[in-house]
């Protein structure tokens, strides 16, 4: 009888949609950070309670943008961070199917394309993007920092080692992500950025 009662109701998550068993893991979710990553920059802004607060330099799918399984490209759209995993790992330290292997690689190390340091698994909120978890689209440290500021990835979203612990340690699960096919510049937070930011070069100098 247990066994048969078990059966069931894994039947019933497994039958369940994808949104409704994220927004069940109990936890507060992050409504006043948003990051807008754009394509055409290459770069994703930080936004806290409506100000923009930081950018950092990303990589994006070398493949193109879109939300086709299988594409290896990168979803445009509304998104939300699903899950954060990584907590306490030094940065440079090697995940694989999202487990810590024990391994931590130097920025740029020969040979090296694994997912380090920190992920942040995202899920997508449009009709157009609703598979990116099951996609597992994150947003996630890289070895190859010499890549970033261009399209190199497999659909993911790229950072630095240490980029992506500080923007990790700064949101929250159910943060907003929206990622842009244009510029940064398209957008309010980007606008205000470039007035108040010395970095903000990279919204007048695209880079592809």
């Amino acid at each position: 009888m247990t066994r048969r009662i078990l059966n069931s109701a894994l039947a019933i998550a497994l039958a369940l949609p994808a949104s409704l068993l994220l927004s069940s893991c109990g936890t507060t979710k992050d409504t006043s950070s948003k990051m807008v990553v754009s394509v055409r920059d290459q770069r994703i802004l930080l936004v806290k309670d409506g100000k923009a607060v930081k950018s950092y330099p990303v990589s994006t799918s070398k493949f193109g943008i879109g939300s086709q399984y299988g594409s290896n490209y990168t979803p445009l759209g509304n998104l939300e961070i699903a899950r954060k995993i990584g907590d306490g790992a030094p940065p440079g330290m090697v995940f694989k199917s999202r487990h810590a292997t024990g391994e931590v690689v130097r920025p740029n190390a020969p040979g090296r394309d694994a997912i380090v340091s920190r992920i942040m698994w995202l899920h997508g909120k449009d009709t157009t993007n609703s598979n990116t978890f099951g996609r597992c689209v994150y947003i996630h440290g890289t070895p190859e920092e010499w890549r970033l500021g261009t399209p190199a990835s497999y659909g993911c979203i790229r950072m630095g080692m240490k980029d992506v612990v500080d923007l990790y340690n700064r949101v929250g699960e159910g943060a907003e992500v929206k990622v842009i096919r244009g510029p940064l510049t398209e957008t309010a937070e980007g606008q205000e950025y470039a007035r108040h930011h010395s970095d903000a070069t990279f919204l007048r100098v695209a880079k592809i």
